[in-house]
C-alpha cells in the first residue's frame, strides 16, 4: 500500500531537483537568449552569412527544446501537487498508487533533462555514426560484436532514435565482422560518445562444447555526423577511392555491380566505406560524410593543441585496454572502469539500458 508520507517525500525530492536545475540552467537567461536570437532571424540580411545563419537556427532549436522541456516538467509537478492536496483530504489507495507511478515517471524525466544539460559539446546535438569491430578470437568476438550492436540498437529504440545501417559484414559462423550505423536523434552523439573504446565480455561460450569460460573483446568507435553546411575542404588528390561489390548474404538480393565504395584519406590513413545505399553515388556521398566526421574530430583536437594526447588515446584502443567489462560468469556484473559505475543487471544492460554508464561518464567529464 502506498503511504501518503512516501508520496510527499518523493514530491519534495523532485521539487528540490527542479529548483537546482532551474538555478544551474538559468531558464530566464535561456528565454532572453532565445528572444535575442529570434530577433536576429528577422533581419533582412540574416541569410547573407549562411554558416552563421544555420548556427543561429540550430541554437534557437536547442533553446526552445530546453525551455519547453523544463516548463513541461514544472507543469507536471504542479499537476501532481494538486492531486496530492486532494489525497490529503481524502486518501484513496488506488489514486495514491497511480500518483506514485506518475511521480516515478516525473523523477525519471527530471533525471533525463538533467543529463541533457551536460551535453554542451560543439557536436553533442548531432547524429552519431557508430562502428563496431570484433577483436581476435574469431566466432567468439564476432558474436560479442553482434551482441553490442543489438545493445546499441535497443538503446536507440528506447529514445526513439532512428537507425540506418551504413555497412555490415556478417561473421563466417555467427555474429558480425564489422558494422557501421547512423543513429539519428537529438543529442545522439552527445550520449553515445561515452561508448568509444574497447568492451570486454566474460562468459561460458555457447560455441565451446566443453563449456569453458571465454573472454572476448570488441572495439566501438563513435563519430558525430557532420552536415554538408559545415565548411571542410578536402583535397581530392588526398583521396584514394575504390569500388567493390557489396557483401552480405547470397541470393538475388546481392548487388551484382561494384556499387560499394571505400575511401582512404592518404594523409591520415583513415579508411571509411559504405555499401548499403542504392547506388555508387549514394555510397560515396555517405562515405564522405563519415570521413568528414573523423577528420573534424582530429581537427578539433589539433585546435586544442592536444594532438599528441589524442594519438595516445587512439593507440590505447587495443585489446585488453577495456573501458567496460560485461561479466556473465562466474557472477553477473557490468562495470565501467573509467567511472566505476556498475550494475548486476546484465540482461537489462544488454537490452539497451546503458543510461547509468552514460550519466556517470558525462558527470565525470563535465
Amino acid at each position: 500500500m502506498t503511504e501518503l508520507i512516501e508520496l510527499k517525500n518523493l514530491l519534495n525530492d523532485i521539487s528540490k531537483e527542479l529548483d537546482d536545475l532551474s538555478n544551474s540552467v538559468n531558464i530566464e537567461s535561456l528565454q532572453q537568449n532565445l528572444k535575442e536570437k529570434e530577433s536576429l532571424m528577422n533581419d533582412e540580411n540574416f541569410w547573407n552569412d549562411s554558416e552563421n545563419a544555420n548556427q543561429i537556427l540550430k541554437d534557437v532549436k536547442t533553446l526552445k527544446s530546453q525551455i519547453t522541456s523544463f516548463t513541461s516538467l514544472e507543469n507536471k509537478k504542479e499537476d501532481i501537487s494538486i492531486i496530492m492536496e486532494m489525497l490529503s483530504e481524502e486518501f484513496i489507495e488506488t489514486e495514491a498508487d497511480n500518483t506514485l507511478k506518475e511521480l516515478n515517471m516525473l523523477k525519471k524525466d527530471v533525471n533525463n533533462f538533467a543529463l541533457t544539460t551536460l551535453l554542451s559539446g560543439e557536436y553533442d546535438s548531432n547524429n552519431a555514426i557508430l562502428s563496431i569491430h570484433p577483436g581476435a578470437g574469431g566466432t567468439e568476438s564476432q558474436d560479442w560484436a553482434e551482441m553490442l550492436y543489438r545493445m546499441f540498437v535497443r538503446f536507440a529504440e528506447k529514445r526513439n532514435f532512428k537507425i540506418k545501417i551504413l555497412e555490415e559484414l556478417s561473421g563466417d559462423v555467427a555474429g558480425i565482422k564489422s558494422v557501421t550505423i547512423l543513429i539519428k536523434g537529438e543529442n545522439a552523439y552527445g550520449y553515445l560518445k561515452s561508448e568509444k573504446g574497447v568492451h570486454r565480455l566474460v562468459r561460458i561460450s555457447p560455441f565451446d562444447s566443453n563449456n569453458r569460460r571465454h573472454t572476448s573483446f570488441a572495439s566501438v568507435d563513435v563519430e558525430p555526423e557532420i552536415k554538408e553546411d559545415i565548411n571542410l575542404e578536402i583535397n581530392p588528390s588526398d583521396l584514394k577511392i575504390d569500388t567493390y561489390r557489396s557483401g552480405g548474404a547470397g541470393g538475388q538480393h546481392v548487388n551484382k555491380t561494384d556499387s560499394a565504395v571505400r575511401i582512404t584519406h592518404l594523409p591520415t590513413k583513415i579508411v571509411v566505406s559504405c555499401q548499403n545505399e542504392r547506388s555508387q553515388f549514394q555510397n560515396k556521398e555517405t562515405a564522405m560524410k563519415i570521413l568528414k566526421g573523423k577528420l573534424y574530430k582530429i581537427l578539433m583536437e589539433e585546435h586544442k593543441e592536444k594532438l599528441d594526447e589524442i594519438k595516445g588515446d587512439y593507440g590505447q584502443i587495443a585489446w585488453g585496454n577495456q573501458i567496460r567489462s560485461y561479466v556473465f560468469h562466474p557472477y553477473s556484473m557490468v562495470k565501467d572502469h573509467r567511472t566505476k559505475a556498475e550494475t548486476s543487471n546484465v540482461q537489462s544492460v544488454m537490452d539497451g539500458d546503458i543510461d547509468l554508464f552514460i550519466d556517470a561518464y558525462l558527470k565525470k567529464t563535465d
